[in-house]
C-alpha cells in the first residue's frame, strides 16, 4: 500500500475554491434582497418569513427548470454572465401566468471542477434575474463531481417559490369565447429548441459560434446567447388593474402545446400566422433547416413569450399599458368554441 497520503483536491475536488467563490458571490446574492429574507447564504438553509398580514388567504406557488442545451452555446462562447438570467427567467415566468408573485429563488450549479471566476458570472446572471423578478436568492448549492461533467463544463437548475391569494389564482378557467389572444413579443429564442437550433447552424449551415448570421448583423453567440425575457413585472402590473382570464408561457412545445394548457374544455385558440412578424432569427432557422411550419410553432416561441386570454373590451387598454412598460405585444387572434376531438390550437 502506497504510504502517500491523498486528498479530497487530489480527488478533484477543492474545497478551498468553494469558500472563496462563496466569498466572491455574498454581494451578489445581496443585492437581491427582500425585506422577509431573515439570514445571509451560509446556512444549511434559506431562511424566508412570509408577511401573512398582507394576505388573506395565501397560496404558495412553486416552479422548477434549468437552461438546457444553451449551456453548450455559453461554454462554446465563454459567456457566463447571462446565462443565469434565463435560469430565473424559465421558472418565474412559470409561475407568474398562475398570477403568483416570486418571493425567492434557490440554484443549482453542478461541475467537474469549481472555477470561482466562471462560477461567480453565473451567480452574476441569476442575481441580475432575480432583480428583474423583485425576488432574493436566497440560498443554493455547488457541487463539484469529478469524472462525471467534461472539464470546462456545469448544469444549472434552479427553484422559485412564490404567492398568490387563492381568489386570485389565474387557471384558465374564466375564459370565455370571444375573450382576445394578447401575445407578448419574446426576446429571441429564450431557451427552447436550441438542440435544433444548433443543428441548423452549426451541422447544416456550417457556421462558428463567432460567426455573423446571414441578414442579422450578429453573431451567432450575440442571438443565441441573448437572455430569457422576464415578464414577471409587467405581468404583475396588469394584474392590479385587468382582468386576465388566462396566460400560457410559450416554451418547450411552442404555441401549440402551451396555449391549449390554460383553454378550458370547449375553447380553442384561433391565431392569425400574419398579426406578428416572424422575427430574423426564427425565419433563418426555418429556411437554413427548411424546417415545416408546424415544427416550428412546436418548438420554438416564434417571437411570442407569453399569451394572454383577456375580455374584448379591455385588450387594447391591455395593449397601451403593455406598451408603457416597454413590452411589445400584438393581438394574435381569439378563443372560439371548439368541438369535440378537435385541434386546441386553429393556425388561420
Amino acid at each position: 500500500m502506497s504510504e502517500t497520503r491523498v486528498t479530497y483536491r487530489d480527488a478533484g475536488v477543492d474545497i478551498d475554491a468553494g469558500n472563496t467563490f462563496v466569498k466572491m458571490i455574498k454581494p451578489l446574492v445581496k443585492a437581491t434582497t427582500r425585506p422577509e429574507v431573515i439570514a445571509d447564504i451560509g446556512g444549511f438553509g434559506g431562511l424566508f418569513s412570509l408577511n401573512a398580514s398582507k394576505y388573506k388567504n395565501p397560496v404558495l406557488v412553486s416552479g422548477t427548470d434549468g437552461v438546457g442545451t444553451k449551456l453548450k452555446l455559453a461554454f462554446m462562447a465563454g459567456r457566463h454572465d447571462t446565462i443565469g438570467i434565463d435560469l430565473v427567467a424559465m421558472c418565474v415566468n412559470d409561475i407568474v401566468v398562475q398570477g403568483a408573485e416570486p418571493l425567492f429563488f434557490l440554484d443549482y450549479l453542478a461541475t467537474a471542477r469549481l472555477d470561482p471566476e466562471k462560477g461567480a458570472q453565473v451567480v452574476k446572471g441569476i442575481s441580475d434575474g432575480c432583480i428583474l423578478a423583485g425576488c432574493a436568492l436566497i440560498g443554493g448549492e455547488t457541487a463539484e463531481m469529478p469524472g462525471f461533467y467534461a472539464d470546462g463544463e456545469y448544469d444549472l437548475a434552479g427553484f422559485t417559490v412564490g404567492v398568490v391569494e387563492r381568489e386570485n389564482i389565474i387557471d384558465g378557467s374564466s375564459i370565455t369565447v370571444g375573450n382576445k389572444l394578447i401575445g407578448i413579443a419574446s426576446s429571441g429564442l429564450h431557451s427552447n429548441g436550441y438542440s435544433l437550433a444548433r443543428k441548423i447552424i452549426f451541422d447544416r449551415m456550417g457556421l462558428g459560434i463567432d460567426d455573423i448570421l446571414p441578414g442579422l448583423d450578429r453573431s451567432v453567440a450575440d442571438e443565441l446567447l441573448t437572455p430569457t425575457r422576464i415578464y414577471v413585472k409587467s405581468i404583475l402590473n396588469l394584474l392590479r388593474d385587468f382582468r386576465i382570464n388566462g396566460i400560457a408561457h410559450i416554451t418547450g412545445g411552442g404555441l401549440l402545446e402551451n396555449v391549449p394548457r390554460v383553454l378550458p374544455h370547449g375553447c380553442k385558440a384561433v391565431i392569425s400566422r400574419n398579426s406578428w412578424e416572424l422575427p430574423p432569427i426564427f425565419r433563418l432557422l426555418q429556411q437554413g433547416g427548411n424546417v415545416e411550419e408546424s415544427e416550428m410553432l412546436r418548438t420554438f416561441n416564434c417571437g411570442i413569450g407569453m399569451v394572454l386570454a383577456v375580455p374584448e373590451e379591455e385588450a387594447e387598454e391591455i395593449l397601451i399599458r403593455l406598451s408603457g412598460l416597454h413590452e411589445q405585444a400584438f393581438i394574435i387572434g381569439e378563443v372560439a368554441k371548439c368541438e369535440a376531438g378537435k385541434e386546441c390550437v386553429e393556425m388561420v
